[in-house]
């Protein structure tokens, strides 16, 4: 599914990088734009002749190839129409519910044949870890992404995300703090979208919850603590909450990411979104390009394409999604951010906390020793 894909959404801070060993594509991927440029080697549209000769040799190719990109998650049905209707190009998108592994274990399995993905759209911590595969390029855009969300290569670079929040029914009026849940009227309610000793996703859930109760991004202690006093309540539910859960409403308190939560996403018109401001917790996901890529050219216009930064670019697109766009502090500053599309986001003040790697492990090791005994 692809929520599993979005289980690796650990929000892995995007710790300074070095690609270590991305080789250029394969001799003759290049694509024709008349210049001669091989586009498999390009580490910008500059260096292979300017937007004009890129646009030119991706409508060549006339292919781009994704995976794991659902219609429905983040706006991407609206992306890949749009780039199809500005370019002319056919976008083949496969396995659409598949995982960040599953994307990479594509790349593998299906080097040097035309159906191999030509980009992937990853959680940080399969990003970090698969950096032998991509190929460095830097978007026209670059400098509007903040350092620590790029490798300093373009080998990844983090394209938009969100923070964790708790969703609910309005039924229970509003909630002002994560300890509100632990009133009788929450009764067996509230849920997590998976188990947090393998998904990343409720992992961070359980986080945000040790912050709010005055842990820290290396402390989740306080969060197990916290579901434990659920449990005790009667509150936690043992449900995992998915699309149909909330709209049946069995899960009508859920933790997950605020653009997972909205009600435009869930399909329940009185749905409510809480981050709580002493526990911002936030995470990414990172594009990348297959250094093989089949189709070099189309996959570095569609880099292009999604951080552009013009009202039918990828940017405002995930904006328009509810994720916010790793561009935005840019955007919101030249007056391109799409102002309507941003007022809709739930409300975030402070400074954001991004896991790092080594805290999201040791996060996942006190979970598995303390997790069970603590929700039973």
């Amino acid at each position: 599914m692809r929520s599993s894909h979005r289980f690796a959404m650990a929000g892995i801070a995007a710790a300074a990088l070095l690609a270590a060993g991305c080789s250029s594509g394969p001799p003759g991927s290049a694509s024709g734009s008349g210049s001669g440029t091989n586009w498999a080697t390009a580490t910008s549209a500059a260096a292979g002749g300017g937007m004009n000769a890129l646009v030119a040799a991706a409508k060549k190719e006339g292919t781009l190839n994704v995976i794991a990109l659902p219609p429905t998650w983040a706006n991407y049905g609206t992306i890949i129409s749009t780039f199809e209707k500005k370019y002319g190009i056919t976008v083949n998108s496969a396995l659409p519910d598949g995982s960040s592994q599953q994307e990479v274990n594509a790349i593998k399995t299906e080097n040097g044949t035309a159906k191999a993905p030509d980009v992937v759209d990853v959680g940080m911590a399969v990003a970090l870890a698969n950096t032998n595969l991509f190929a460095p390029y830097k978007v026209a855009t670059w400098s509007d992404i903040p350092a620590a969300q790029k490798d300093p290569n373009g080998v990844w670079v983090q394209d938009y995300g969100g923070y964790m929040a708790v969703g609910y029914s309005s039924k229970f009026g509003t909630i002002t703090s994560l300890n509100d849940l632990l009133s009788p009227k929450f009764k067996n309610a509230v849920a997590l979208n998976g188990n947090p000793t393998s998904a990343n996703a409720a992992l961070n859930g359980v986080m945000m919850a040790a912050m709010a109760e005055g842990g820290s991004a290396g402390n989740i202690a306080p969060g197990v603590a916290f579901f434990h006093k659920l449990k005790a309540a009667g509150n936690f539910s043992p449900i995992q909450a998915t699309g149909a859960t909330i709209k049946a409403g069995t899960t009508p308190v859920v933790f997950n990411w605020d653009y997972l939560n909205l009600p435009s996403y869930v399909g329940v018109s009185n749905w409510k979104v809480f981050i709580p401001q002493n526990a911002i917790l936030g995470g990414y996901y990172a594009q990348a390009i297959n250094k093989d890529a089949p189709h070099p050219a189309a996959a570095r216009l569609w880099e292009e394409f999604l951080y552009s930064q013009a009202a039918d670019g990828g940017q405002n697109l995930w904006l328009e999604g509810g994720a916010r766009p790793v561009e935005q502090q840019a955007m919101t500053a030249n007056g391109t951010i799409d102002t309507a599309a941003a007022a809709k986001l739930p409300p975030v003040t402070g400074t954001p906390v991004f896991l790092s790697q080594g805290q999201n492990t040791a996060a996942a090791a006190y979970l598995a020793a303390h997790w069970a005994s603590a929700v039973s």
